[in-house]
């Protein structure tokens, strides 16, 4: 008789679940492909000409393990922040970076307070680490800095994560408040300020990087503007007692070598990044100017999507959004109330969002016959 594998309590007990069905997976589910791919954040725009060739340049010597260090990309990430290099750690994207913070800080069992709706796949990493999960409202469509320290407080939360700008929102607050959170963590409190967005964002919602501090560790990203999601590159900057504890939990050799010298590429080509990101704010605005036109309610945004708000409640915007997915126009929506109002909607190439202006109107149609019928 075959036996069983006894399985980790915490994990045993989790629920089956995914935060994103990937746009991969709803196209097999369909049966054909999205005619536009404006639902996962990417940059369409692409990465810089010189991380491409640099890229293409690795890939014959792929057969090498990458660096376990990230000697070159850590020291240019250092000089790119002024700091040290003992103050950078890369890993698997901030995806990866977020489960090594929680294990770093968060015992089992002990509380990390997040906003409700906010990135899911944080709250993933603090389930498998048996913490406990504190969430806040999000007050007027921001994350409510004031009440997640204030519940911080009230539960001695270990970690407290905010992202600036936020995702699925959009929002962000100006680097002035986001100091006077900082200011006022208490003792035995780890800031995790998710910083994927920080490059299209206003310059006054990011705050100085200062390393002294070691209750805060900053995390940043080349998935987003540096247009290499696929190579799934990510760091963070802090203390360096904080940093080096990631020495002893990271998968050393978990970085690809062709993205480690991609991501290098990228961060000497400072001025691809600049039109990079011009392109992404000319999108915003262009999606924006879509959504008014349909009599629908843009929401300011600091990041490289737009939400929108479908001027209803949730089952309004899932059908706005079903419709849109069934007229092969791939985006996403907030699902928690009253987020879920809305829907989002990547930055996208001309020729992408004359799609999504061509479809929205007759999206916004169908919802409304498919709400009031019967």
């Amino acid at each position: 008789m075959m036996g069983r594998p006894t399985l980790t309590r915490i994990v045993r007990d989790l629920p089956t679940l995914v935060p994103f069905v990937g746009p991969e997976a709803q196209e097999r589910a369909r049966g054909r492909p999205f005619a536009v791919r404006l639902g996962a954040n990417e940059n369409v725009f692409g990465p810089s000409p010189k991380a491409i060739q640099a890229m293409i340049d690795a890939a014959r010597d792929n057969w090498m393990y990458s660096d376990p260090e990230n000697h070159d990309l850590r020291e240019a990430i250092a000089a790119h922040h002024r700091v040290s290099a003992d103050c950078v750690v890369v890993g698997e994207g901030i995806d990866g970076l977020l489960g090594l913070a929680v294990k770093v800080a968060a015992d089992p069992e002990t509380v990390v307070v997040t906003s409700d709706g906010a990135y899911p796949t944080f709250n993933f990493h603090v389930a498998a680490q048996g913490a406990r999960l504190v969430k806040v409202p999000y007050r007027e469509d921001r994350e409510d800095l004031d009440a997640l320290l204030e519940a911080s407080r009230r539960h001695e939360a270990r970690v407290l994560y905010v992202s600036n700008p936020d995702n699925p929102m959009g929002s962000w607050w100006p680097a002035a408040d986001v100091e006077r959170l900082i200011a006022a963590l208490p003792d035995g409190l780890l800031l995790l300020l998710d910083e994927a967005y920080c490059d299209t964002a206003p310059p006054d919602a990011v705050p100085a990087i200062d390393v002294a501090n070691p209750q805060v560790l900053r995390l940043r990203t080349f998935s987003k503007a540096y247009g290499l999601a696929g190579a799934r590159i990510g760091y963070a900057v802090g203390a360096p007692d904080l940093i080096s504890q990631f020495e002893k939990v990271r998968n050393h050799y978990g970085i690809n070598r062709v993205g480690q010298i991609g991501a290098l590429a990228a961060m000497q080509d400072q001025p691809y990044l600049v039109e990079a990101v011009r392109n992404i704010v000319l999108a915003r605005e262009r999606i924006a100017g879509i959504a008014r036109h349909c009599g629908l309610v843009p929401l300011s945004s600091g990041a490289n999507f737009v939400t929108i708000d479908c001027g209803a409640d949730g089952a309004f915007a899932k059908a706005v959004l079903d419709a849109l997915l069934e007229r092969d126009v791939f985006a996403r929506k907030p699902g928690v109330a009253p987020l879920d109002r809305c829907i989002r909607v990547s930055c996208g190439r001309d020729e992408d969002l004359d799609v999504f202006a061509r479809i929205l109107p007759d999206a916004l149609e169908a919802a409304r016959r498919r709400i009031m019928s019967p």
